[in-house]
């Protein structure tokens, strides 16, 4: 053994050799200090370390329905809040329809979303309840949901049809509303419920319910989310719609999020619907239609509760739409523009632009410039808005809207929602959507904080991790790391925020994208422009600011597409194109300093199969004429945004 002492004396020995080699043979040099400096700002050795800013992107979703909601239960759906929070943590359940069902990979957080109005009333109208069958059209709803298949179709959406009319018997609101015994122990059940399956750090269950305002069937629909848990939920029960003590205004929605803030010391946000079937009520421009005007008390009101908007989900797809965007290539996704959310009315052009995000975010503008406030001013979201309490936004894993839409051989020619005015067929339903959030820890406080400061972004289903910053002087070096965001956070802004005031001659941004590692490689980048002139109206531009191999971009700013892999008979592509990761800084060429702008980026993937063509070669499934089998999944950044 080395004694204490010798170790010393070895030790002085080897300490003088070092001292009196020559550097060249002792190491590789020295670090260069200005090298360093602008290469590596982290604070420790270790890049993991000492970080202060969110570091790890969390995956779930904040819309998402179960057997309790009145739609979802008349449609069949028996699972509840229990089997949604384990389907979505990773464990294999049985639908409602009886297959077996398991995420190909788990989701981080949940927040479930069952409509506020009538909680409980689908599952006593499966059973067969007394009170359900003393009342006429009760008794009529629980027969047709016995009879099953196009009975139980047809019970459901006159139920839907009634409530949105707001015909439901006047009875019936009473026993399943706000201050009724069962709504009262259902919410306490459903708090109770979160609280049970909220593991911080492994899975995280925020509390919330849909605000269903759909007055005519124009869906007007806002989830809240609480950012606390079931002790401060219990001091409140959800708003509700139908009246009596129901109300389909958003002004109420805002003092409803007022005074739960008041009363229990939490925090509360509301988060809107896609806004596709609102038939252009989603995002007004003079006057609400519960009869308001947009006037600075609305816009004030607006900008501080609705942060968020769901850019995308199964019912289509809301970022824009080829009319509102004609020069942009890749504006015509799942588009679904029929009319009403209960087809009712139909869809008239002029509707359309106070219905899409990027349309809104330009209004915002003009609306800031008019009132003060920008109440377009949201992040980007994406949800389900399943109501089979199964989050798959997975192509080849998709189980529908409703459970009458689960896999079968039948649902892609079976219509999902018909009128005499027209139809909604089941192949238009688009496999879609999640919400990444940037967080430091995955806990209710974390997530909820990231989404009120909109650090968040959507995606039609794949996982792809995406970084969006904006500044003044970012430059190429700033990506010579795998850990650019250092330099995000220490020069400028994250996705969300607005651009700090300088006298910079124009903003820089620096945008990075991986590819889901079980998904499909990257077409490219996007960085999407919106601005207000000093004449009052408002433009947008499309650019490419980052692409894959093997295509110039043209003096127009025009890509060649980047091909088609697809294999339609094995419901297969390979990933022989694209890259599987993708970055650039950018700086605006069109900056002028005087408009007010903003900006996001969309990561768009190489083309994929749809969900029918898995069906069609699980089931052999005939695929309409017409119907899209081919797509580019992607994802939307929340914006940046510049003012003067």
């Amino acid at each position: 053994m080395v004694s204490a002492a010798q170790a010393r004396i070895v030790s002085t020995l080897i300490i003088a050799a070092c001292i009196s080699m020559p550097a060249h043979s002792q190491d590789a040099g020295t670090p260069d200090p200005d090298l360093l400096t602008r290469i590596y700002p982290g604070k420790a050795y270790s890049p993991y370390a000492e970080r202060e800013f969110p570091n790890q992107v969390y995956w779930g979703e904040a819309h998402l329905h179960t057997g309790l909601s009145l739609d979802a239960g008349l449609f069949g759906n028996i699972l509840g809040h229990e089997d949604a929070y384990r389907f979505a943590r990773g464990e294999q359940i049985q639908s409602s329809g009886g297959l077996q069902v398991k995420l190909g990979r788990p989701l981080d957080w949940l927040a479930i979303t069952d409509h506020s109005d009538m909680m409980g009333i689908a599952t006593d109208i499966q059973k067969g309840t007394p009170n359900i069958l003393a009342n006429p059209k009760g008794k009529e709803w629980a027969e047709g949901f016995q009879q099953g298949g196009e009975a139980a179709g047809r019970a459901a959406f006159d139920l839907i049809t009634h409530f949105a009319q707001m015909k439901i018997p006047k009875e019936l609101v009473d026993q399943y509303s706000p201050g009724s015994k069962v709504y009262d122990d259902l919410w306490n059940e459903i708090t109770y419920t979160a609280d049970r399956f909220n593991e911080p750090g492994r899975f995280t269950t925020l509390i919330g319910f849909e605000w269903t305002s759909v007055p005519k069937g124009f869906n007007l629909h806002r989830n809240v989310i609480l950012r606390d848990g079931g002790e401060l939920a219990r001091q409140v029960t959800p708003l509700t719609t139908q009246p009596p003590a129901g109300t389909t205004d958003p002004l109420d929605l805002y003092q409803w999020l007022q005074d739960y803030e008041d009363k229990t010391d939490g925090q509360a946000l509301a988060i809107s619907h896609n806004g596709n079937l609102s038939n252009g009520w989603l995002f007004p421009l003079t006057h609400t239609y519960a009869g308001g005007k947009v006037d600075k008390e609305y816009v004030e009101l607006r900008a501080k509760w609705e942060p968020l908007y769901e850019v995308t989900q199964i019912k289509g797809d809301g970022e824009t739409h080829p009319l509102l965007s004609p020069d942009d290539e890749f504006a015509n996704y799942e588009t679904l523009d029929k009319g009403n959310l209960d087809l009712t009315e139909l869809k008239k052009e002029e509707m359309l632009q106070r219905e899409y995000a990027r349309e809104a975010l330009k209004t915002g503008l003009a609306l800031e410039s008019r009132l003060g406030t920008n109440p377009y001013k949201f992040g980007m979201v994406g949800g389900t808005d399943s109501h089979t309490s199964l989050s798959t936004a997975e192509e080849d894993n998709f189980f529908g809207k409703s459970t009458s839409a689960e896999p079968s051989p039948m649902r892609i020619g079976h219509p999902f929602v018909k009128s005499e005015l027209g139809a909604i067929e089941g192949y238009e339903l688009a496999a879609s959507g999640y919400q990444a959030v940037w967080a430091q820890e995955n806990t209710r406080e974390a997530i909820f904080d990231a989404m009120e400061r909109k650090e968040t972004y959507a995606t039609t289903g794949p996982r792809i991790s995406v970084r969006f910053f904006g500044g003044w002087n970012f430059t190429e070096e700033d990506l010579r790391s795998r850990a650019p965001a250092f330099r995000g956070y220490e020069k400028g802004v994250p996705m969300g925020s607005d651009l700090p005031v300088t006298s910079g001659e124009s903003p820089t941004f620096m945008v990075y994208a991986l590819r889901d590692p079980m998904g499909a490689n990257l077409d490219r980048i996007q960085i999407i422009k919106g601005w207000l002139d000093a004449d009052g109206a408002t433009h947008e531009k499309v650019y490419n600011v980052a692409w894959s191999n093997g295509r110039d971009i043209d003096t127009g700013g025009q890509l060649p597409p980047v091909g088609n892999t697809v294999d339609l008979e094995a419901a297969n592509w390979t990933n022989t194109i694209g890259a599987s990761e993708l970055a650039a800084v950018w700086i605006d060429p069109d900056f002028d300093p005087k408009d007010k702008a903003f900006y996001y980026a969309r990561v768009i993937e190489i083309p994929t199969p749809r969900w029918i063509v898995y069906d069609k070669v699980r089931y052999g499934s005939e695929i309409p004429e017409g119907a899209n089998v081919i797509q580019q999944e992607r994802a939307y950044t929340s914006p940046i945004w510049y003012e003067p």
